[in-house]
C-alpha cells in the first residue's frame, strides 16, 4: 500500500471501494463511514489541511479524545473512533482487518454443503451483510460438528443439534435467536433439497421471538397534516424535509429508498417514479402525485446546495453528499417530538409514516393486492399478516354481537345460580 499524505475524498474514495468490493459491506454502513468522513473534512478546513497521512489521523483523535476516558465513550464517540482507525489501518497496510470480520472458513464435506445453501442465497439476492451472518453462524455449528467428529452431513442427527443449541444459554438473547433461525432455514434447505432425509428444522428450538407482536405504530390523515404544517418550508432544510416526509407518507418509500432516490428515478412526462427498492431489491413504480412532485421541485429550485450528485437528497453542509437513511429517520422523528402530536407508546421514524399510508388505504377500501403494490411486498399475505391489524375500524365490523342472556337462565331450577 502506498502510505503517501493523499486528499481525504481520494483516499476516502479508495476506502469505499475496499469496503464494498473486498470486505462486502453494505451501503448503509459505508453510509455511516462517509457521515463521520465528513466530519474530519471540515477538522481539515478548519485546520488548513490539505493532505492526509496516518499521522494526521492520530492527530484529529488526539483533538477529539485527548481528554476522554476510552473506556466510558459514548456510543456515536465510539463509533468515531473506530471509523477513523479503520482509515489509519487502511491508509498504513491496505485493508483493515478485525478478527469477527475475517471472513467464515466452511472447509470439508460439511463446509462443502454449507457454501450449496450460501449460493442459493446469493442466487436470491439476499444482502451481503445477510450473508456475512450466515457463513458466521453456520461457520459455528461447523466448528461444533468437527469437534464431535461430524464428518458428514448425513451423519448429523437430532441429538447434536439439541446439544448445540444447549450451549447457547449463556448467550446474548439476539444473538442465538439469529443463530436459530438461520440454522432452522439451512436445515430446512437440505430437507428441500433431499440431502437429507429428515427435515431437522423442525426439532430445533424456535427462538421466541416474534417480530409482529405489537400493532404497528399508524397515525390519522389530521395528524399527518398537521406534521406537514409544522415544518418550516421557508429554509432549504425544511424544503428538503418536507418533501422527504410527503414521499413516506403519501407513497410509503422506505428510508433506505428516499435517500437512494435519483434523478433518473424521476420520469416528469410520466408523473412516475420508479426505483429499485434497496431493501427487496425488487422493482417498484409509483405515481408522482402532484403535491409530491411539487415539494421536490420547490427543494431543487430553492432548496439543494449545487452539486453534480446524482442523488436528489444531500446534506445541508459541504461536501454536500447524499443523506444517510439514520439522518432522515432522526429528522422525522425531531419534526414528530415538535409538531404537537401525541406520540406516547408508538414509534415514530419514517416507517411509522409507511404503516400510516397503509392504515389509511385500508381504511378506505383499498383492495391489499394494490396496497401491496404501493409498498412494495413481494405478496399480499406480508401486507395482511403485519397491516391489517391497524385498520381497527375494519375490524370492530368483523366482531359478531354478543346475545343477551335470557332472565331464566338465572332462575332456572337446578342452574349454577339457582338459590
Amino acid at each position: 500500500m502506498n502510505d503517501k499524505p493523499k486528499k481525504l475524498e481520494d483516499l476516502t474514495s479508495e476506502f469505499k471501494v475496499y469496503m464494498t468490493g473486498v470486505r462486502k459491506l453494505a451501503d448503509s454502513t459505508v453510509q455511516c463511514h462517509r457521515w463521520y468522513w465528513n466530519n474530519f473534512a471540515r477538522y481539515l478546513l478548519d485546520h488548513k489541511i490539505e493532505l492526509v497521512d496516518a499521522a494526521v489521523c492520530k492527530d484529529y483523535l488526539f483533538f477529539l479524545f485527548a481528554d476522554k476516558d476510552l473506556q466510558n465513550l459514548k456510543p456515536y464517540e465510539r463509533t468515531l473512533l473506530r471509523v477513523i482507525r479503520d482509515l489509519i489501518e487502511f491508509q498504513e497496510t491496505g485493508r483493515v482487518l478485525r478478527a469477527k470480520e475475517i471472513p467464515a472458513a466452511l472447509g470439508g464435506s460439511i463446509g462443502e454443503v454449507m457454501m450449496g445453501y450460501i449460493a442459493d442465497r446469493i442466487s436470491q439476492r439476499f444482502a451481503p451483510r445477510t450473508i456475512s451472518y450466515d457463513r458466521y453462524y453456520l461457520s459455528k455449528l461447523l466448528d461444533y460438528l468437527t469437534q464431535h467428529n461430524v464428518q458428514s452431513i448425513k451423519e448429523v442427527n437430532e441429538l447434536h443439534l439439541l446439544m448445540y443449541f444447549k450451549s447457547f444459554k449463556s448467550e446474548n438473547w439476539s444473538i442465538a435467536s439469529r443463530a436459530i433461525i438461520i440454522i432452522r432455514g439451512f436445515f430446512n434447505f437440505l430437507y428441500k433439497q433431499q440431502i437429507l432425509d429428515i427435515d431437522y428444522s423442525k426439532v430445533i428450538p424456535k427462538s421466541g421471538y416474534n417480530s409482529h407482536k405489537k400493532r404497528p405504530s399508524s397515525y390519522t390523515a389530521d395528524e399527518i397534516k398537521k406534521l406537514l404544517d409544522s415544518i418550516d418550508r421557508a429554509s432549504a432544510t425544511g424544503k428538503r424535509n418536507y418533501a422527504i416526509i410527503l414521499l413516506a407518507a403519501k407513497l410509503g418509500l422506505r428510508a433506505s429508498d428516499i435517500v437512494k432516490l435519483q434523478f433518473n428515478n424521476i420520469d416528469w412526462t410520466q408523473n412516475t417514479i420508479k426505483l429499485m427498492q434497496y431493501k427487496t431489491c425488487r422493482p417498484v413504480e409509483l405515481p408522482l402525485l402532484p403535491e409530491v412532485g411539487n415539494a421536490i421541485i420547490d427543494y431543487l429550485r430553492y432548496g439543494r446546495p449545487k452539486s453534480n450528485s446524482q442523488y436528489i437528497f444531500l446534506i445541508s453542509l459541504s461536501p454536500y453528499t447524499e443523506l444517510m437513511a439514520s439522518s432522515v429517520s432522526s429528522n422525522v422523528k425531531r419534526i414528530f417530538a415538535s409538531a404537537d402530536i401525541d406520540i406516547r407508546h408508538k414509534k415514530s421514524g419514517p416507517h411509522a409514516l409507511r404503516h400510516s399510508l397503509a392504515g389509511l388505504l385500508l381504511e378506505s377500501q383499498t383492495t391489499l393486492p394494490v396496497i401491496s403494490e404501493i409498498l412494495g411486498h413481494k405478496s399480499s399475505e406480508t401486507t395482511s399478516r403485519y397491516y391489517l391489524r391497524i385498520d381497527l375500524k375494519s375490524l370492530r365490523h368483523c366482531a359478531l354481537e354478543v346475545p343477551m342472556v335470557s332472565g331464566s337462565f338465572y332462575t332456572q331450577k337446578g342452574g349454577y345460580f339457582y338459590a
